[in-house]
């Protein structure tokens, strides 16, 4: 034994070796995390998608032969071969990506606190950030910003009463500006046109700060800065939400159209939201002060100037349930953003999720995540996408379960993707859904990457799937998950003339199954793990899907991510079956 080995250290070694503990309260599936983002990032959807140089892709023999034996690909064809690697998985249907429509009828892909990298409490503040979140699909960002005391003239943006740095306000608007320049010069292919850049606008500066807001602001995105209204019939949106919509997305076009916060008499504090158990000791303490902090700071009035630019969103949050229970928020601005987090709309939806939605076919909702969540996780979308919450800001530090999702519903698109019809003109949530089911067919892979310090021998890859969609009353997730069996290579004998593809080349050729109520909002996780025995199987790879975007039935390659959302040079070979049950 180790001498430096205490008893303590042994036993807890060991727990993480033993297969048959029970999970604990705070234990998380090892499906939902992820690694941290960064700069190499491809997932998200977005217009990543037209500059990533993509791996060059190798197709294994053994998925050759199988192709070959089921006459998709003539053997030898390489020109077919390579038309359906190119074949993408995906495909949002044409009325998905229409820009035609009132702005509260899209989802729209959003980040939350998008100056920080890592923890919330501790991590670094990075302008840098803002351009890999947008450059990962992001069409709405948060700006905190705060009165700068070495230069009154230049606000910061940082997360305030914490330990995270800080940056130039200013330095985050040049990035920005920058995205939006680099954009207009990208091919204006379906789906990936000139979009509309959201700036969630948190003010915590005092009346010489927000005119300094507003000053930078105006100068360092100019004309692309929505500072007026583009037709005045939009400001009519209160009065007759139908007769008079809101401005459409493509009545936008390629702006940046700022956020600005409204304070209404008797708002909430968010910081009172109870703490999380899920969260570490240390870090409901370091939250329990970040919260008592902000809890005596009194919320900042905004000045004129500043309110103007929130010529299409004025945030709110709201002092009372008039804005669902009666359809008209009482005492509320223009154009009011509802912005409110998981926890303080969660324990509403049971009971009232139709009303929210018919709110929410008219006007706009930013869902953020409850304060306890200060190691970057995510609240689940699903629920909040279910009643037409249009903005559920993620926090893009890590690729875990959110992230996967929110890159399957926004792949394909520039960010903006058109609601399910229910949740638009009526608002609308039926419970009584088509039963669908869905047939996975599972051929193999191709170059599953190695773990670190792993050899191709000891991997026994498997393939792991996980439906999700909201439950019926839209207030969690329901997860059916289906695998594969354990990839085992034979031996050459009489009856196996040929040697199997080595371990890093798979062939399961198996069918998964799944039955479910098709709202429209239906995603598959996949992933590739290792059936590692006496400790957690780890992921090689995996990919997020929304079944609305399979299309057509036939054999796909899938491109594998690994955690970060990057590409890994694996593919999955799979076929879709979607039918009427």
């Amino acid at each position: 034994m180790n001498d430096g080995a205490t008893p303590s250290v042994i036993t807890e070694g060991m727990k993480k070796l033993n297969p048959f503990k029970s999970k604990s309260r705070r234990e998380k599936d090892d499906e939902d995390e992820g690694d941290e983002i960064d700069e190499t990032t491809v997932a998200g959807g977005g217009h990543t998608a037209l500059d990533t140089v993509h791996h060059d892709l190798r197709v294994s023999d053994a998925l050759k032969s199988f192709l070959a034996k089921k006459k998709i690909v003539k053997e030898g064809d390489a020109q077919a071969l390579d038309a359906l690697l190119d074949k993408p998985v995906v495909s949002p249907p044409s009325h998905v990506l229409d820009r035609s429509h009132p702005l509260p009828e899209y989802f729209i892909s959003s980040s939350h606190n998008t100056y920080l990298k890592a923890h919330q409490l501790y991590g670094k503040s990075e302008a840098a950030a803002y351009q890999q979140v947008l450059k990962a699909g992001a069409r709405c960002v948060e700006i905190d910003a705060w009165d700068n005391p070495d230069n009154r003239d230049e606000p910061k943006v940082t997360h305030g009463w914490t330990l995270t740095g800080n940056i130039k306000f200013r330095e985050v608007c040049e990035v920005v500006r920058d995205v939006v320049d680099y954009e207009a010069t990208l091919p204006h292919v379906q789906g990936f046109g000139p979009s509309p850049i959201l700036i969630s606008l948190e003010n915590h500066c005092d009346p010489r700060g927000q005119l300094r807001l507003m000053e930078i602001m105006r100068e360092v995105w100019g004309h692309r800065l929505l500072s007026s209204s583009i037709r005045e019939k939009g400001h009519n949106e209160q009065i007759d939400p139908i007769n008079e919509p809101h401005v459409s997305l493509s009545d936008l076009g390629a702006k940046i159209a700022v956020i600005v916060e409204y304070h209404i008499p008797g708002e909430p504090d968010d910081s009172s939201s109870s703490s999380d158990n899920s969260e570490d000791e240390e870090d409901r303490q370091a939250h329990d002060a970040y919260k008592a902090q902000k809890k005596s700071t009194p919320a900042t009035i905004i000045i004129p100037e500043l309110a103007e630019l929130g010529v299409y969103a004025q945030s709110v949050k709201p002092p009372d349930n008039s804005w669902y229970a009666q359809g008209q928020l009482t005492n509320g601005p223009h154009h009011h953003l509802i912005n409110v987090s998981e926890s303080g709309l969660g324990p509403h939806l049971e009971a009232n999720s139709s009303a929210i939605a018919k709110h929410n076919a008219h006007h706009l909702m930013r869902v953020y995540p409850k304060g306890t969540r200060i190691s970057s996780r995510n609240l689940s979308p699903i629920p909040f996408w279910s009643v037409g919450a249009q903005i559920c800001a993620l926090n893009y530090q890590r690729f875990g379960a959110s992230l996967q999702l929110n890159e399957a519903l926004f792949a394909g698109t520039a960010g903006y993707v058109l609601k399910p019809a229910g949740l638009r003109a009526g608002g609308e949530r039926t419970k009584h859904f088509k039963r669908r089911k869905l047939k996975l067919h599972v051929a193999g892979a191709t170059e599953i990457p190695l773990p670190k310090d792993r050899e191709v021998d000891s991997l026994k890859p498997y393939v792991t799937c996980t439906l999700v969609h909201a439950n019926k009353d839209a207030t969690g997730e329901v997860k059916k998950k289906e695998k594969t069996g354990v990839y085992k290579p034979h031996r050459i004998s009489f009856l196996h003339r040929d040697a199997s593809p080595p371990k890093n080349d798979p062939l399961w050729d198996e069918e998964l199954e799944w039955m479910y109520e098709d709202d429209e909002l239906v995603f598959l996780r996949i992933f590739i793990k290792s059936d590692d025995s006496f400790s957690s199987n780890p992921i090689l790879a995996l990919a997020a899907v929304r079944l609305l975007y399979v299309g057509e039935k036939g054999w796909r390659f899938v491109r594998m991510l690994d955690l970060k959302g990057r590409e890994t040079g694996c593919t999955l070979l799979v076929r879709f079956e979607i039918v009427d049950a």
